[in-house]
């Protein structure tokens, strides 16, 4: 498991790999939080968030949970750690230039999460069905 400094200096490098504009009006920056961040919608111990994007009272901020990585990838090295933390970044700085772009039809980013928030649970109702 990696260590909070380097999960840190990870995502400060990967932020560095992108342009200072995708940055703009992300006025609460970029926050590594240690806790590990369940759905409320979460049926089982199987699903995690690993980055969530929210504007609220005007400030627009990601936070990327270093607790949800080490449940999901507790093995990984640092070159693994880095590149899966660019996908999660990447995921999350889309969210935020689809929101200051007012994208919110199909194509959106939060239109796949939420197809695939339902596929998820469509999956856990077909188990209870089973069962």
């Amino acid at each position: 498991m990696i260590s909070t400094e380097v999960y840190r200096a990870i995502v400060f490098e990967l932020m560095d790999e992108l342009p200072d504009e995708f940055f703009r009006e992300l006025s609460g920056g970029v926050i590594v939080s240690e806790a590990a961040s369940v759905p409320g919608y979460a049926k089982g111990n199987d699903l995690y968030t690993m980055g969530v994007y929210q504007v609220y009272s005007g400030v627009r901020q990601i936070t990327l949970f270093k607790g949800s990585f080490d449940r999901v990838y507790p093995n990984a090295d640092e070159a693994q750690a880095k590149e899966i933390l660019r996908g999660v970044l990447r995921h999350e700085i889309r969210h935020h230039l689809e929101s200051l772009g007012g994208v919110c039809d199909d194509t959106s980013l939060e239109a796949e999460d939420a197809r695939k928030k339902q596929a998820y649970l469509d999956r856990h109702a077909e188990r209870t069905e089973d069962e």
